[in-house]
């Protein structure tokens, strides 16, 4: 650092004192020029550091430098040094040559200073006994001794702003190397890459896309079978809104990244890759939805049944399910990936009835046919055994449990098959006419058995120990009773209708018939009336013949013959009794025998006449052949009046002679021209009119029919002949 510039030459340096009895130190005089000595700048001893001490390692090198410092050419003045003793020589310094290396190793970790023509220490000042008191060259001193003492502090440069320097450059050097390989390598795919089997390694992007969609459009079309536990489908990605992104996928693989991976992926290979792939979110829920659907598994309940007689059980078993969010994430993650079928993850779905409850009801029936279950019923003791049990007991599922029922109905049949005369039928009351007014008849209680008490009494016996099941016989009402009938109001005939008869016995025999039928037949309030239903069946068994009808406009013979003169009696008794019409029509052609207009025919299975009581009284039916003529009254209690009339006859048509041949032909007379008429009907009850109709029908010509190859005599239109 150079002598301080503020003190004496002789003076002692700050903080030093000289050991006792030395003389004090003396500058040497230079032997070299003066213009070889290095210059110290002046350095004032308050602006000084304080420096710690630190002895010199006393290790001379001479391998090349590490550091350079600055090169001293010539002699360099070392500070005074004390006398070892008196009469000491002052030491003598060698003058500097370049050829002479000198490094001293300070106590500063891997740092070595290098002085060129650097001179020992030696002599009396170098082996001389060390001062005790403070100074800068004693053991004591914070400085060091030597000849780097003056580089010690300011003066010594400081090697941290290069090292940064040179740590920076180097960092610069790599980040642009790092940089530029990135870049180098932003448009190739990394080799060894694979998406869904198709080798992309080493492509630029655009050969990548097109390498893509040639080895996968085909695929992408192509159905994909999916399967969810046992239950399979197949799925096409097109409909389900799923398509091979190709372009996005080579994105994510090229571009210019400084993501280490991207780099480490070129350098040492890429590996397999999913690709991308666009949804069509709408269209995939639509399919989706129908995979849940189609690829559910319902659960099966246990059940319990009879079959010959034993209990047979059926396993409950678990279903399955396959959730919406989980089939979007399988088909959206591994179409394309997956070879052959993407297995969907199910849910398992339990039963409602389940085993332990199948296990339990299996049990139950087991105890049922277990044994015999004894009735005691008056005083009989019929006995089921084990297969009528059997047949009238079973499971039903009820709020996720199998419940036992038992078919009362059924015990009640077997009960009384395996007794005598146990039950008595009821009778249900009706009207009989008697001296020619209705009288009700009948009406007497029967005996019957409960069927929901005969049910609990054998379920209790055949679930338990006790297999005897005691009831008791109840009354059973007839569903008429005497006193029922009797307070609907049947007093007095509230409407009467007659028509003639014709020539034809056959014909009034089945009118006959159908008089004895329908007569006492009640027509509840409310209550809709069928002729068909009254006097039917239509059969030779129940009575009727062969007679004269109207089939498809031809006149022939049919069973029941005639009975549209009794359709009509009857039709115009409830058109009277102002009873609301529901079903009838007329003839096709005119019989003069009946109103015209006011008439009606019947077919079974097609033509019905039908009318409704609307009164609340009841109505009871009687007819009668008498004087030639048929007659149908409504017995009941006077309710309604009623006032009709009837139009002009208008668009008359004449009839013309028909001709016909063949064995089946049956030649007629002829009968009425054809015509339109109307017929009007005003019903009160009091002062209201609660029915205001009219009805209008057209007849066509009732021709004659002539059969050209011969036949039976013609038959006129007062034979009835084709009535029907």
């Amino acid at each position: 650092m150079g002598q301080p510039t503020e003190r004496d030459n002789d003076a002692p340096e700050p903080n030093t004192s000289p050991a006792d009895g030395a003389p004090e130190a003396t500058a040497p005089e230079p032997d070299a020029p003066e213009h070889e000595a290095p210059y110290v700048p002046p350095v004032k001893a308050y602006e000084r550091p304080a420096v710690t001490y630190r002895p010199p390692t006393e290790t001379v090198s001479t391998s090349e430098p590490t550091q350079a410092l600055p090169v001293v050419i010539g002699s360099v003045a070392l500070p005074a040094q004390p006398a070892a003793a008196a009469g000491a020589k002052p030491v003598e310094v060698p003058p500097l040559t370049a050829a002479t290396t000198w490094t001293v190793s300070a106590p500063q970790p891997a740092e070595t200073t290098t002085v060129l023509g650097a001179v020992p220490a030696s002599g009396p000042a170098a082996s001389g006994p060390e001062s005790s008191g403070p100074g800068p060259s004693g053991p004591g001193s914070n400085r060091p001794s030597g000849i780097l003492g003056g580089l010690v502090g300011d003066g010594q440069p400081s090697r941290a702003p290069r090292a940064l320097l040179g740590a920076g450059i180097v960092l610069v050097v790599l980040a642009g190397l790092y940089t530029g390989a990135q870049w180098l390598v932003s448009d190739k795919v990394a080799s060894g890459t694979h998406v869904a089997g198709v080798d992309i390694g080493g492509l630029s992007s655009q050969e990548a896309k097109d390498q893509l969609d040639a080895g996968l459009s085909a695929r992408a079309k192509e159905p994909v079978q999916v399967t969810a536990g046992d239950a399979h489908t197949t799925l096409d990605p097109t409909t389900a809104g799923l398509k091979l992104d190709a372009a996005a996928t080579v994105a994510q693989l090229t571009g210019f990244s400084m993501s280490p991976a991207h780099l480490w992926n070129h350098l040492f290979g890429g590996s397999d890759v999913a690709p991308v792939v666009s949804v069509d979110d709408a269209h995939l829920k639509t399919a989706v939805d129908g995979l849940v659907e189609s690829l559910a598994t319902p659960p099966v309940d246990g059940t319990v049944t009879f079959t010959d007689g034993q209990p047979v059980a059926t396993a409950a078993k678990d279903g399955a399910k396959v959730t919406a969010s989980d089939a979007t994430h399988a088909l959206t993650t591994r179409w394309l990936v997956t070879t052959g079928s993407i297995d969907l993850p199910t849910e398992a779905v339990a039963p409602q009835i389940t085993q332990s409850e199948t296990d339990a009801a299996l049990t139950q029936a087991k105890k049922i046919v277990s044994a015999p279950v004894t009735v005691t019923v008056g005083d009989q003791k019929p006995e089921l055994p084990a297969d009528a049990l059997a047949s009238a007991a079973s499971f039903q599922p009820v709020d996720g449990n199998l419940k036992l029922t038992v078919d009362g109905a059924q015990l009640v049949d077997a009960v009384v098959a395996r007794t005598n005369n146990l039950l008595t039928n009821p009778q249900d009351a009706h009207f009989e006419f008697q001296g020619g007014t209705p009288v009700v008849v009948g009406g007497e209680s029967g005996t019957s058995l409960d069927p929901d008490a005969l049910a609990a009494a054998v379920q209790k016996a055949a679930t338990g120990d006790n297999r005897t099941a005691a009831v008791k016989l109840t009354q059973r009402d007839p569903q008429d009773s005497k006193a029922a009938l009797q307070g609907m109001g049947v007093k007095e005939v509230v409407s009467a209708f007659d028509t003639p008869l014709t020539p034809e016995p056959v014909r009034t025999a089945n009118l006959a018939r159908a008089a004895q039928l329908l007569t006492g037949h009640l027509v509840k309030p409310g209550e809709t009336f069928s002729l068909t239903q009254a006097i039917g069946p239509i059969t030779t068994a129940n009575g009727y013949q062969s007679a004269g009808v109207i089939s498809n406009g031809v006149h022939t013979e049919g069973i029941g013959g005639g009975l549209s003169q009794m359709a009509t009696t009857t039709y115009n008794a409830g058109f009277f009794a102002g009873f609301e019409n529901v079903e009838h029509r007329p003839h096709s052609v005119w019989f003069t025998r009946y109103p015209a207009g006011r008439e009606a025919t019947m077919a079974v299975g097609s033509l019905d006449m039908r009318f409704k009581n609307n009164s609340p009284y009841g109505a009871v039916m009687q007819a009668y052949i008498q004087g030639g003529r048929l007659h149908v009254q409504i017995w009941s209690t006077k309710y309604f009046t009623v006032q009709t009339s009837a139009s002009p006859k208008t668009n008359v048509v004449p009839t013309t002679t028909v001709h016909r041949s063949g064995a089946n032909c049956a030649a007629y007379v002829g009968g009425q021209d054809g015509f339109t008429i109307t017929n009007y009907r005003q019903v009160f009850h009091g002062t209201d009119k609660v029915i205001d109709e009219h009805f209008t029908w057209t007849y066509k010509p009732d021709n004659p029919v002539v059969c050209d190859a011969g036949g039976a005599p013609p038959a006129g239109p007062d034979s009835g002949a084709g009535d029907n």
